[in-house]
């Protein structure tokens, strides 16, 4: 299947997106409203909620504003390359654990994107209030995958 087909039959068959679908499928994170589906020899993450689906959008868009400077990034409407789209959703999940709770040590892997997202809101408020420093941080130490030299 060439891309572009590959893209047509992506979009008909998943109206609503997953937006951690990256951090899923490399196994960074889980979501109790995400449903894995394949395309071929692809994989794909489907969100079951509207709501849930609004709020990661939500989120995923303040941590992009807040960690400008983190990113080296000044423009907040291009498509990220994947190696920062990456900082942003893993490492800003580990800062949202590390603002929930600042005692305990902050997981390799999230185990409900949905769950922390509601328990964050619940703390604080909303979105827009959160503490944003330990999250900064957690997304300017997130370190993704290293290439490999061949020898």
């Amino acid at each position: 299947m060439d891309n572009e087909t590959f893209r047509q039959t992506y979009r008909a068959i998943n109206e609503r997106f997953c937006a951690y679908e990256k951090s899923i499928l490399t196994n960074n994170c889980e979501c109790s409203q995400a449903h894995r589906f394949c395309i071929a020899e692809r994989e794909g993450v489907h969100c079951r909620s509207d709501p849930a689906q609004a709020r990661c959008l939500e989120l995923l868009d303040t941590l992009r504003r807040q960690a400008r400077f983190a990113l080296k990034s000044t423009d907040d409407r291009s498509a990220l390359p994947h190696a920062k789209a990456m900082r942003i959703q893993v490492g800003g999940l580990r800062g949202l654990h590390a603002a929930l709770a600042p005692d305990e040590p902050v997981p390799a892997k999230i185990d409900d994107v949905n769950g922390l997202i509601e328990a964050a809101i619940a703390r604080f408020g909303d979105l827009a209030s959160l503490p944003f420093q330990p999250i900064i941080q957690q997304i300017a130490a997130y370190k993704g995958r290293r290439l490999r030299r061949l020898k």
